[in-house]
């Protein structure tokens, strides 16, 4: 059987994700170039922010074969010049023909102007094809060009009867070595971890993804209105994982000593107005474009009624925590069937479930 478009868009897709977790605050971007009798004679991907993109490693590979041939590419080329030249003049003067895009960029530097290049210059242009799958992979990326905001994903183990932990202020292990080891890769492809002070005082976790490789630095982030995190706690002592961000009010920051002593341990004292949104907006500001909000209890509460979150991945677990249990999202009307595009995967004894809150956009 001939290959179709869909077919070498479905190369590109793959390649594309090779990027994941090291090209923020680019996208994920993979390419393909089929020479005119059909054969695949470049490829590529865009590896990391400030790298060649992903067209110019495919027409490299290609070289005067590209001559008359298709380029697929998983997001519209760009016209304009940042870290890296424009790709549409490279298309032209490697004598692409066509060229299959799965999705129009939404930066406006872009934004058609890329396709409306190529057009003017004769170049026929298809776009749409594998358009969900692409948008789903780059989903921060299109989130922080179309909404200004990082994409928060609201992250959950939680017991059979729908509880995070056997009582308040417990610290309780629910998932399976399985579901920890996705947590943990999961962790590896996001700009920022986030978690509530309580989470903190509770648990106190390193917020460091372990057991994978990661290549940039993880951000980590606590929200703390009151400045209660102790100076410490162990998060701090995992600074060359990535920065830490302490999310406090006007309030909270007039606590000097406590301030001065988590500024020793190297956290950066981030003034907000108290809520989750303005939090996420503050991350935004600093480039990140993508947030895992893992706990607890209250900072969950928070993010669903500030309808700030996106995304849920919930790990659900056979364990059964009775009625002193801490719900999920106590009172709040969320489940899996309110939610987009789920997807559904056993990971051990644990099953995990995820989807969009309002779809991908």
């Amino acid at each position: 059987m001939t290959p179709t478009d869909a077919d070498f868009m479905a190369r590109a897709l793959f390649h594309a994700a090779r990027g994941r977790g090291r090209t923020s605050p680019n996208p994920m971007v993979g390419a393909v170039v089929v020479s005119a009798d059909g054969l695949v004679v470049g490829q590529g991907y865009h590896a990391r922010a400030g790298d060649a993109h992903a067209e110019v490693h495919a027409l490299d590979m290609a070289g005067d074969r590209a001559r008359g041939g298709t380029l697929y590419c998983t997001l519209e080329p760009c016209c304009h010049t940042g870290r890296t030249g424009p790709c549409v003049p490279r298309i032209l003067e490697a004598g692409i023909r066509r060229v299959v895009a799965a999705v129009e960029d939404p930066n406006p530097l872009v934004r058609g102007r890329g396709f409306a290049f190529l057009r003017s210059r004769s170049i026929d242009i298809r776009v749409g094809v594998g358009e969900d799958a692409a948008r789903r992979l780059n989903q921060p990326f299109f989130t922080t060009m179309t909404a200004g905001r990082p994409f928060v994903t609201l992250k959950a183990a939680i017991s059979a009867d729908n509880c995070l932990a056997a009582a308040v202020g417990e610290c309780t292990a629910l998932t399976s070595g399985v579901a920890n080891r996705h947590a943990h890769r999961v962790r590896a492809e996001v700009d920022a971890l986030a978690v509530g002070v309580n989470t903190v005082l509770v648990d106190d976790p390193q917020l460091t993804p372990r057991g994978v490789y990661r290549e940039r630095p993880l951000a980590r982030v606590v929200f703390d209105r009151s400045l209660r995190t102790p100076p410490d706690a162990r998060l701090l002592s995992t600074r060359n994982a990535g920065p830490v961000m302490i999310l406090t009010t006007e309030q909270g920051a007039a606590r000097a000593d406590a301030r001065a002593s988590l500024e020793a341990r190297g956290a950066e004292v981030v003034i907000t107005d108290g809520s989750v949104r303005g939090g996420i907006a503050a991350l935004g500001a600093r480039g990140l474009t993508s947030v895992l909000i893992e706990g607890g209890a209250a900072i969950h509460r928070a993010a669903w009624d500030e309808q700030v979150v996106d995304f849920v991945r919930l790990y659900v677990t056979p364990h059964v925590l009775g009625p002193a249990g801490v719900p999920f999202i106590d009172g709040r009307r969320l489940s899996t069937a309110m939610l987009a595009s789920t997807r559904v995967e056993p990971l051990g004894p644990d099953v995990l479930v995820e989807g969009y809150v309002h779809g991908p956009h």
